[in-house]
């Protein structure tokens, strides 16, 4: 059985005033109606397959399982990472959860009731993990899983498995791996011809080359782009980690030594996976088994499996475009977009009309509270813009006006001295925590659904065009008991208006 890991952290820059720190571009929209870590989920549908681990940073953790909510579907946990410590340590942690539960699994089945960690890895599963990014573009799912499939019967041989993208172009964004020869697989079935591509070692990953060299990796035929993706048996990744990264094994079997399950989250000892060095799993773990100082017997620990699938990771504005539905013009356009002779162009607008006259290989980005104009050639540069914004410490550097919340979202319209407007929406059945401010009083005004409010000592119940105020200092609570979206207009006014100005007594979310 598979075991889909799905790693979800990361901020995206590249894709700015789009992908920002608290709303990064895994969880949006970018090309077509799901988010595209919806899309990495529903493209496993048809393997053999568990229900996915996830993996992403705690303060995305409700925006994740809201959209795992949505498709309808199981998971196997979602990990918060308290800090970003990269990918090999990521998927230490989920390899370790995943030996941990098989080994539960086997003791249960043993004695007719779990005991705990009484088993062992061989007398039970060991779970084969397929790790994927939760960001990446793939257009021909029937090409992955047949890929999958492959590295599936290789891994349970016990190989460590990548995923090689077939390069149709000399790219110097990415990493390449270089292949040797073709390798066979132990498994039975392979013999029976179930095996749908040809499978070659891996004599060496490559990092990001010049255009010279990229374009020489192409025209040898035996590079393939870095991917990111893998599989491998839980316990192999593990053994491997112990061997080469002791120090990364030693903190996240710490850190999971001391874990809290916590409804849908894990969440990780924070002091010890700090502690943790950050490092990728290429460093780390693949490329420490392909050089020629560790080889044993095995001499083809690790394997290319070369996947040809119309896949992109959407690394930038240029990336978003190739993927995205054209005009006959070669424009992308998405929103209110109105367009005269103009050619090639990226155009997305989130609020308000956008309209072009006689340009050509742009990228205009306008969101409710940045616009972005850049040459599609330059468009990479967009990380300098966001690094200057951090720097002067601005907001738009990692926060939409917009804001997500556990219970819906609110939508900042207008601020000024002493004062701030918000837009919110509560989702049907949700509650905002019972809380209080130091600061700020509010006045809350109902446009549309029903507010179940409390207001100090009374419980009040609040309809369409009506309003209520609360004092500051007052403890207050907001709660949608309808069936439809709860929409209401606050304004708050005060000497400081910050979010972090709440005391809460009470929260459904767990949230402190």
């Amino acid at each position: 059985m598979i075991l889909p890991v799905i790693m979800a952290g990361g901020s995206g820059t590249r894709l700015w005033p789009l992908s920002r720190g608290n709303y990064p571009k895994q969880f949006l929209a970018l090309n077509g109606e799901q988010t595209m870590l919806q899309q990495t989920i529903n493209r496993l549908k048809g393997l053999d397959h568990s229900p996915c681990m996830l993996i992403c940073g705690e303060e995305h953790r409700f925006i994740a399982a809201e959209q795992i909510r949505q498709l309808g579907v199981e998971h196997s946990g979602i990990f918060l990472e308290p800090v970003g410590r990269n990918t090999a340590p990521a998927i230490a942690l989920a390899a370790l959860r995943a030996v941990l539960s098989s080994e539960s699994r086997v003791a249960s089945d043993k004695n007719g009731q779990a005991k705990g960690k009484t088993g062992s890895v061989e007398e039970g599963d060991d779970p084969v993990l397929l790790v994927l990014a939760a960001d990446h573009v793939i257009g021909d799912v029937e090409a992955f899983q047949k890929a999958v499939n492959t590295a599936h019967r290789f891994a349970l041989d016990g190989k460590m498995v990548t995923f090689g993208i077939v390069a149709d172009g000399p790219e110097t964004g990415y990493g390449y791996v270089r292949r040797g020869a073709a390798v066979s697989c132990g498994q039975s079935d392979a013999a029976e011809g179930t095996v749908d591509s040809v499978v070659y070692s891996v004599n060496q990953f490559v990092e990001k080359p010049d255009l010279v060299t990229a374009q020489s990796y192409v025209d040898s035929g035996e590079y393939y782009w870095n991917s990111g993706m893998f599989m491998f048996k839980a316990s192999r990744y593990l053994d491997a980690l112990k061997q080469f990264r002791p120090d990364i094994y030693a903190a996240c079997e710490k850190s999971m030594s001391n874990c809290q399950v916590d409804n849908d989250f894990v969440r990780v000892d924070v002091e010890a996976f700090s502690a943790c060095p950050d490092e990728s799993i290429d460093y780390a773990v693949m490329e420490p088994l392909c050089s020629p100082d560790n080889q044993t017997d095995d001499a083809d620990q690790v394997v290319v499996v070369p996947l040809d699938a119309h896949w992109n990771d959407i690394g930038g504005f240029s990336a978003l475009w190739q993927v995205s539905d054209k005009d006959e013009n070669g424009n992308a356009f998405t929103g209110d977009v109105m367009s005269i002779d103009s050619k090639n162009s990226l155009v997305i607008s989130v609020d308000k009309l956008v309209t072009t006259i006689g340009v050509e290989d742009l990228v205009i980005i306008n969101t409710k509270d940045a616009l972005l104009v850049a040459h599609k050639d330059k468009a990479q540069q967009v990380k300098t813009i966001v690094n200057s914004l951090k720097q002067e410490g601005r907001p738009e550097a990692t926060v939409h006006r917009e804001v997500y919340r556990p219970w819906g979202k609110y939508d900042s319209i207008d601020s000024g001295e002493r004062f701030q407007v918000k837009h919110i929406t509560v989702a049907p059945g949700a509650k905002l925590s019972v809380q209080m401010h130091h600061h700020r009083a509010e006045h809350w005004i109902v446009v549309s659904g029903t507010a179940k409010i409390t207001n100090g000592d009374k419980e009040i119940l609040l309809t369409e065009n009506q309003s209520t105020y609360i004092p500051l200092g007052t403890i207050h609570a907001l709660e949608n008991p309808g069936v439809i979206p709860l929409e209401l207009i606050e304004v708050q006014s005060g000497s400081y208006l910050g979010e972090d100005d709440i005391v809460r007594f009470e929260d459904r979310y767990g949230r402190e």
